[in-house]
């Protein structure tokens, strides 16, 4: 039985019956080939829908051309994208999922450099997005907009879609209509509440004169508190209840952010969880007609169940969650919570992917946007039993005898510790990243579940494996701090003068406790990323003060892709780390570091009792090397960092292609 049974419940929306409560809302794929839907799009939503998801939000296409907002959008106003939405809705509506569509304008926070048009807005109010100002829009121009949005709506219904889902979110043009901040029109479109309103109860309207009675419309909106140039709690309020006593929203689904504060859009683990119940609450003791949902940081279906069950929702959007395991739906209402493979909340491949203008996919589920090619889960069963050996189990190694078990192969897998995860669970010892060690006890659980045989406290050398026993050998051995304060930007320094004193660690020997902190610490950052910018956090944390020194122009440069740098930077500052950026370190005193600019070439004395390397690692390949002489007696394959030294991300990508190779 399920543990769930709120989410489990149907519920009614206008004209269609949602089987469960749980959406897979609305988010930029990226996906496109040419601005048409094409067939990643399609397993990669298609998935979704099998694996339970009582409605999905298919990723927003842009109503006009100068909304385009990124290089994978689909096209705008253009009837080509009409076979290929009809594909993913007829998929996804034989699994039983809603379809909706979801259009969007986002105003005066457009991009030229994909639009190569102005971006229009109601009042020319300069972008958030970059640094490009907007045109106000004149009546000719607001009423063509108007029509971009019934045009797209029309055509998501010939499409197939069972409703669309309007984008007032986020301070997007609808809200741009909405608040006074940005509308300061004297004319029919401004200043009044109800002249304010106009533009999207024309819009609704004249969708539901072209599409009649029988299709759903959803308006998205969010709550920024950072902010009082946004919409207010009390706004949206005022707003919902304006359009729900009309009757013209089927569903309202709450955010978090705008473009103001966007890193709260995509929340990372750096926020709490179930950011706008209290809103959506709020909502619910206005809205009559219409459902409300909740979104923004909703990551497991305990948090969905608890939402539903105390009434602050009637829907709950899971994305992420989703996005990490498709099948998260099936296997909470089916009693296998165990078996969910929960989302970091670690914006890697989701957002970092989208922010570089790439296809998304996710960290912990490398198949995502992918499923076209690799299929979906769970894996094909081989046709051939193999006797597998895999040595390492950090990432790489995790994953490759967990996809190689399920595909039905016998696998042993040797770890050299006493526990998995290799320095994968170190970073799970850092702040709020406790998500990485519940993901490696996911990993546990699995394997056991799989009847894969691990072998604790087994360091392998090439003279203990039996070429006779097995069949194919995975080399997962990760790799090692290469303890040298060998620097990028320092290139015909081998070796940092005074690295060798007691004093001096990796941040995997802080993390790990191997070695003793003093009070005053300097962490030289070579990555920008979690292992440096984490341990520095969490010695800052502990009462060590700390100085951040980085040849980046800012402290935690790698993390902007992922949205968590400026939360970082935040945090650390709270905490009284120092930073020094545009610097390198060229010797250690052991009781001071010489630091010298790369704006000025200046040298300084940084005194310290501690100094901390976060650099490039070292392949561990002596395996690799022992067993070649094993070549023409079994399949030999090496992953992840014993490869190359790289992140997580690699890892598990490299242990699941491998896995499903085998």
């Amino acid at each position: 039985m399920s543990h769930y049974p709120n989410i489990a419940q149907p519920i009614k929306l206008r004209h269609k019956v949602l089987k469960n409560r749980i959406v897979f809302g609305a988010h930029t794929t990226n996906m496109s080939e040419l601005g048409l839907p094409a067939a990643r799009h399609l397993g990669y939503y298609l998935e979704r829908a099998k694996g339970g998801a009582a409605m999905i939000v298919v990723e927003p296409v842009p109503v006009h051309a100068n909304a385009v907002l990124t290089r994978g959008n689909f096209l705008a106003n253009d009837d080509t994208v009409i076979p290929g939405f009809k594909r993913i809705t007829e998929a996804c509506q034989a699994e039983g999922a809603v379809m909706i569509h979801q259009l969007y304008h986002v105003g005066q926070h457009g991009d030229a450099d994909n639009s190569y048009l102005p971006s229009w807005s109601p009042s020319g109010h300069p972008s958030y997005h970059d640094c490009d100002g907007s045109h106000a829009m004149s009546d000719a121009e607001i009423e063509e907009t108007i029509e971009g949005f019934v045009d797209s709506a029309y055509r998501a219904w010939q499409s197939g879609f069972d409703g669309i889902e309007l984008f007032g979110a986020y301070h997007s043009i609808i809200e741009q209509f909405w608040v006074s901040w940005s509308n300061e029109r004297e004319d029919q479109w401004g200043g009044s509440f109800e002249n304010r309103m106009r533009f999207s109860v024309q819009i609704i309207e004249r969708i539901r004169a072209h599409v009649g009675d029988d299709f759903i419309i959803g308006m998205a909106m969010s709550i920024d508190e950072s902010q009082n140039a946004t919409a207010s709690l009390d706004d949206l309020i005022e707003i919902a209840g304006y359009h729900d006593a009309r009757k013209l929203v089927d569903y309202f689904t709450l955010g978090t952010g705008s473009y103001f504060d966007s890193d709260v859009i995509i929340p990372s683990f750096h926020r709490g969880e179930k950011l706008t119940v209290d809103y959506t609450q709020a909502l619910k003791g206005v809205v009559k007609h219409a459902l409300v949902q909740s979104e923004s940081q909703v990551r497991t279906a305990e948090n969905a169940d608890y939402i539903i069950g105390a009434r602050q929702a009637d829907l709950v959007s899971i994305v992420r969650g989703q996005i990490a395991d498709p099948h998260l739906v099936n296997k909470a209402l089916q009693g296998n919570e165990d078996q969910i493979r929960g989302c970091l909340s670690c914006n890697q491949q989701c957002w970092g992917r989208r922010s570089r203008d790439y296809w998304i996919s996710c960290l912990v589920n490398p198949s995502a946007g992918r499923e076209f090619e690799w299929g979906g889960e769970p894996f094909t069963r081989s046709e051939a039993v193999k006797n597998i050996i895999v040595v390492g189990g950090g990432p790489a190694g995790l994953e490759a005898a967990r996809v190689a078990a399920e595909r039905g192969h016998q696998v042993t897998l040797f770890e050299a510790s006493n526990a998995l995860g290799g320095h994968f669970a170190l970073a799970g010892l850092q702040p709020r990243r406790a998500q990485i060690s519940e993901l490696i006890a996911w990993y546990e659980r699995e394997l056991r579940r799989l009847k894969v045989n691990i072998e604790f406290n087994s360091y392998v050398e090439g003279d203990d494996i039996d070429s006779a026993q097995y069949d194919t050998l995975v080399i997962a051995t990760g790799s090692q701090p290469a303890e040298n304060g060998r620097q990028k930007y320092l290139p015909l320094m081998k070796t940092l003068p005074g690295v060798d004193k007691p004093n001096v660690g990796s941040v995997e020997d802080v993390m790990a406790r191997r070695m003793p902190i003093g009070a005053k610490v300097i962490l030289l950052d070579e990555l920008g990323d979690w292992r440096g910018c984490g341990t520095a956090w969490y010695l800052a944390e502990k009462g060590h003060q700390v100085t951040i020194v980085t040849t980046d122009g800012l402290v935690g440069a790698g993390l902007t892709r992922s949205k968590t740098n400026l939360n970082f930077r935040k945090t650390i500052s709270r905490l009284g780390v120092r930073c020094i950026t545009d610097s390198v370190i060229t010797a250690w005193s052991g009781e001071s570091a010489s630091l010298r600019s790369g704006m000025t070439g200046a040298e300084t004395e940084l005194e310290a009792d501690t100094l901390i390397l976060a650099t490039v690692n070292i392949a561990q390949t002596a395996l690799e090397q022992e067993t070649a002489k094993l070549a023409g007696k079994l399949a030999i394959h090496s992953i992840g960092d014993c490869v190359a030294p790289r992140t997580a991300v690699m890892a598990i990508y490299e242990g699941r292609k491998l896995g499903l190779a085998l």
